[in-house]
């Protein structure tokens, strides 16, 4: 696909002319990689801005499907008030709007060595906390589990499930047959997700590459997304 390989190369290598790299967040390998109708945002790394961070989303045609190129070394922290931007002015707007339109991240798959593509439509960023946030939410499940990540370097994951909870650090090619061990498969479950603010973009991508890869049929993975202090 034509737009695949120029994207790849304007996000890995070439500097748009400003001398502006995007180092594109690696994954294992996508479910996705091949997407029409699309039009691009760029999240700079740039340690010349107050917040290390810089947006060019001039290129956004509201009615397509939005490709999110976001440096892999940018925190939650940097990243996500600009991603939250980007979202709320698709779904807040009332005209030229395509329903069908999706959000993506671009990666990097080695699996491929091309760019893959992960869904984040429906992902809601929280910044206040998640156990407050759920008391107010009627959930229609029977059990709720908790990851909270700090690290994948060193994995830290809390495991909380029915009044009882454990820890567990490994390296992040662990951190898939951790969760399939340990989730619970009695009943349907929720699983919901808090995020270090200082977590690098790479290591949430993938961990968020891990979850789709998780196949429970009685486990939903709550569109909510906590990022904490």
């Amino acid at each position: 696909m034509k737009y695949v390989f120029y994207c790849l190369l304007l996000s890995l290598f070439f500097s748009c002319g400003k001398d502006k790299i995007i180092q594109l967040p690696k994954i294992d390998q996508s479910n996705i990689s091949d997407i029409t109708d699309v039009s691009a945002a760029y999240l700079f790394y740039d340690e010349t801005m107050p917040d290390s961070v810089e947006l060019n989303r001039k290129n956004l045609i509201s009615t397509t499907n939005w490709l999110v190129n976001v440096d892999k070394r940018l925190t939650l922290e940097q990243a996500i008030p600009k991603i939250l931007f980007i979202q709320n002015k698709k779904r807040n707007a009332e005209i030229h709007k395509n329903e069908n339109a999706k959000n993506f991240y671009t990666c990097n798959d080695i699996s491929i060595k091309n760019l893959g593509f992960i869904d984040f439509t429906d992902t809601y960023y929280r910044t206040n906390n998640a156990s407050t946030y759920l008391d107010t939410i009627k959930y229609d499940n029977d059990q709720i589990i908790k990851i909270k990540i700090h690290s994948l370097d060193s994995t830290y994951v809390s495991f909380i499930s029915n009044d009882t909870s454990f820890t567990h650090t490994s390296s992040n090619k662990d951190l898939l047959n951790h969760l399939q061990t340990n989730l619970i498969k009695d009943g349907n479950a929720l699983l919901i997700t808090e995020l270090d603010k200082n977590l690098s973009f790479q290591d949430y991508i993938t961990y968020k590459s891990l979850l789709t890869k998780i196949k429970f049929k009685n486990l939903t993975i709550a569109n909510d997304e906590f990022v904490f202090n």
